[in-house]
């Protein structure tokens, strides 16, 4: 499936797996991803990607994209201008496993920390935790 398809379908086309509606005492955030499945990828925000990513929902797809982000705007940050720390801190605090089963996302994580100054400590901290757990993948 080519990159331009995929921005304009769901995860729930990309993945054949179409979600019942939630219970109706879910939390926002349970009702919040359920809703963020039938967005196509292309329309996802930034903090709607990370909101999903930190669920570890369709990271074959939003992974990507969330890279994307990140290397798009890794040089305006270094500047002074806006950089999205949540979804950083999404992406650098997956399992170990995810990066096992995508080492080009993980080669391609640490090439935009080489881009990054002036990180918060936050985000210093999941910065050092991902490169721990991401050694030696590639």
């Amino acid at each position: 499936m080519n990159k331009d398809h995929e921005r304009t379908a769901t995860l729930e086309e990309l993945e054949g797996d179409v979600w019942p509606e939630p219970p109706t005492d879910s939390t926002g955030l349970v009702k919040a991803v359920h809703r963020l499945r039938r967005v196509p990828l292309g329309e996802l925000t930034p903090y709607e990607l990370g909101r999903l990513i930190g669920q570890d929902i369709g990271l074959p797809w939003t992974l990507p994209l969330a890279l994307e982000t990140l290397r798009e705007t890794a040089v305006s940050q270094n500047e002074g201008g806006f950089y999205d720390d949540d979804l950083l801190s999404a992406a650098l605090t997956r399992r170990p496993e995810t990066w096992v089963a995508h080492p080009e996302l993980a080669g391609e994580l640490r090439g935009i920390l080489d881009l990054l100054t002036d990180l918060s400590p936050y985000i210093e901290h999941d910065r050092a935790r991902f490169l721990q757990a991401s050694q030696g993948v590639d």
